[in-house]
C-alpha cells in the first residue's frame, strides 16, 4: 500500500494535469494568423446554405444579444456560413452563436490588429465567401482607421449588394449608416457636451465608409436609452444636415435590442427588455445656432419609438403602431422632451 505522502504527490500530479488539459480545450485556437488578424473557426465552412439566402440587416443596440434576432439573421443567411469581423475579444460571439444558438453550419472570426489586414487576400475571400457577415463590438475608431478605403469596406458593400445579409452590434452597429460618430479622439462622446458646443473637437463624424442599401440617409447609434445618447444624436443629425445632407435621420437601438430591416426595407424590433426600442431622429427644420463653443439651439425634432409591435419602413420612414411619439428641443445646453401629437398612422 503506498504511503500517504506518495499518494498525495500522485493526486496532486493528475490534478495539476486535469487543470491544464481543461485550460487547453478551452483556450482559443487561431485557425490562421497574418499580418495584422487572427483567425478562428468552428464548424464546418465547406458546406453551404441549406435554404435560399435573403437579404437584410440585423442593427444591435449593444449589450446581450436577442437571440430571436440573430435566428431571423441565420435564417436570412440560409443557415450556412458566417464571418464575423472584430478588432478586439477573440471567440465569444461565433461560440455563442453557433453553440448556444445554432442554426449555422460554420462561423469564422477574424479579429483585427491593424490596417493591412484589410487588403489580406484571405479575409477578402472569405467575406466573399460568406452567407452572412457580423460586426462586433468594441471601439469603432479601430474600425475606422482600419477599414476606410480598404478592400474590406469593398468587399462589404459587394456583400450587401448580393443580396446577403449583415449585421452589427455597438460599434459595429455605428459604422453601418451613410454617417457615424467615429470616436477618433479616442474618447466617447455624451449628449451633455454634444448640445453645449455640437462643433466641438471631439465630434468626429464619418462618412463614406460603407454603403448600407436603406441605411444611405441614416445615422446609425448604439446603448441608446440607457446610456442617454438621444442628446448627442439630435447634435449629430443637426450637424450633418448642416453640411448639407439634409435628409439624414438618426437611428439609435436600445441595448439588448435589435432592429432586423428585410429586403424590402421594412424593420421589426427584436428585444426581451421591456421597454426597448429603436429611436427615429428625425428633425422638421433646420439648427438656429450651430456654431463652435456655443450651444445647439435647434426646435421640433421628431422622436418615434420603434416597439415590438411596430413596424418601420427605411424607404419612407414611417412608423407603424409607434411605441412612443415626442418632440425634442435643444436650447441652452439642455434637451427638452415634449409629448408629441398622435400622427394619423398611430394605432
Amino acid at each position: 500500500m503506498p504511503s500517504i505522502p506518495m499518494f498525495l504527490r500522485a493526486l496532486a500530479f493528475w490534478l495539476l494535469l486535469a487543470t491544464v488539459l481543461a485550460a487547453c480545450a478551452t483556450t482559443p485556437r487561431a485557425a490562421a494568423t497574418g499580418d495584422g488578424y487572427i483567425e478562428y473557426a468552428i464548424g464546418d465552412a465547406s458546406i453551404p446554405a441549406s435554404e435560399p439566402v435573403q437579404p437584410g440587416l440585423m442593427l444591435v443596440g449593444g449589450g446581450d444579444w436577442p437571440h430571436d434576432a440573430v435566428r431571423w439573421m441565420s435564417g436570412r443567411m440560409g443557415h450556412g456560413r458566417l464571418v464575423i469581423l472584430r478588432a478586439s475579444g477573440d471567440v465569444e460571439a461565433q461560440e455563442e452563436w453557433y453553440r448556444d444558438i445554432g442554426g449555422i453550419a460554420s462561423a469564422r472570426t477574424f479579429v483585427f490588429s491593424n490596417r493591412s489586414a484589410a487588403s489580406d487576400p484571405r479575409v477578402i475571400d472569405a467575406i466573399d465567401q460568406a452567407d452572412g457577415v457580423f460586426i462586433a463590438g468594441g471601439d469603432q475608431a479601430n474600425y475606422v482607421n482600419f477599414w476606410k478605403g480598404t478592400p474590406l469596406a469593398q468587399a462589404l458593400d459587394a456583400h450587401v449588394r448580393a443580396g446577403k445579409p449583415l449585421g452589427g452590434t455597438s460599434a459595429g452597429l455605428a459604422i453601418l449608416g451613410a454617417w457615424s460618430y467615429g470616436a477618433l479622439d479616442g474618447g466617447s462622446m455624451v449628449s451633455e457636451d454634444a448640445l453645449r458646443d455640437p462643433l466641438n473637437p471631439g465630434m468626429t463624424l464619418v462618412d463614406d465608409f460603407l454603403h448600407v442599401p436603406y441605411l444611405e440617409h441614416v445615422f446609425t447609434d448604439s446603448h441608446f436609452g440607457v446610456r442617454n445618447r438621444l442628446g448627442r444624436l439630435v447634435a449629430f443629425v443637426a450637424d450633418v444636415r448642416a453640411r448639407g445632407a439634409g435628409d439624414i435621420v438618426g437611428l439609435g437601438i436600445d441595448e439588448g435590442a435589435a432592429l432586423c430591416v428585410d429586403g424590402d426595407g421594412i424593420g421589426r424590433l427584436f428585444t426581451p427588455v421591456a421597454g426597448g426600442a429603436a429611436w427615429l431622429v428625425a428633425p422638421s427644420t433646420s439648427a438656429t445656432r450651430l456654431e463652435a463653443g456655443e450651444p445647439l439651439e435647434i426646435t421640433g425634432v421628431d422622436v418615434t419609438g420603434v416597439g415590438v409591435d411596430s413596424r418601420i419602413d427605411l424607404r419612407t420612414l414611417q412608423v407603424t403602431a409607434p411605441a412612443f411619439r415626442r418632440i425634442a428641443d435643444a436650447h441652452d445646453g439642455t434637451l427638452q422632451i415634449r409629448d408629441a401629437a398622435p400622427a394619423s398612422g398611430d394605432r
